[in-house]
């Protein structure tokens, strides 16, 4: 569950009346209430956006090609974003097993969307990177991914897409 943020003031019980009786600040319970709804909301709506997720993505691995699992597209992302990398960089950035990430780039460079080259730095070393295949796939399918994204914040005015940003990037800083 999302805990109370530190800078929200917390309602605490004080000391008053007449008697020496302890009073609770009336909106505490609620606003507590209010604060656990909230944090549910957001709970749920993030499991659904997941699920969707998973979905869209394994419908975007076959659109680069039939015999990618939504797994290897994922990991075709990742050296998209990050260039030439060892096998066993991509195992930790995945947080994968060495010999599971070995499997999944061997599928992807028999689907001629990755390639093995020669790592510069260490004769003996090969790199993994995008074939030219997979930088032709990956762009288009991610042109389509904007275009749908595009189309999905047609209405939205400017402030709440900057806002959203914001909060996207305050939640993934937090992760």
């Amino acid at each position: 569950m999302i805990e109370q943020d530190e800078s929200e003031p917390v309602a605490a019980a004080s000391e008053g009346g007449a008697h020496g009786e302890v009073s609770r600040d009336a909106a505490a319970v609620p606003a507590q209430e209010e604060r656990t709804e909230a944090a549910e909301a957001v709970e749920r709506e993030l499991a659904l956006l997941f699920r969707r997720a998973r979905s869209v993505t394994a419908g975007v691995a076959a659109q680069v090609h039939p015999r990618l699992d939504a797994e290897s597209y994922v990991l075709l992302l990742m050296v998209a974003d990050a260039g030439r990398l060892r096998g066993m960089d991509v195992a930790e950035r995945a947080r994968l097993d060495k010999s599971t990430v070995s499997r999944q780039i061997a599928a992807l460079v028999d689907l001629d969307l990755l390639e093995r080259v020669p790592d510069p730095d260490d004769g003996r070393a090969r790199l993994i990177q995008l074939s030219a295949q997979g930088r032709r796939c990956l762009a288009r399918v991610q042109d389509q991914g904007s275009e749908r994204l595009r189309a999905v914040f047609a209405s939205w005015p400017t402030h709440d897409l900057q806002e959203f940003a914001r909060l996207l990037g305050r939640l993934n800083g937090a992760a």
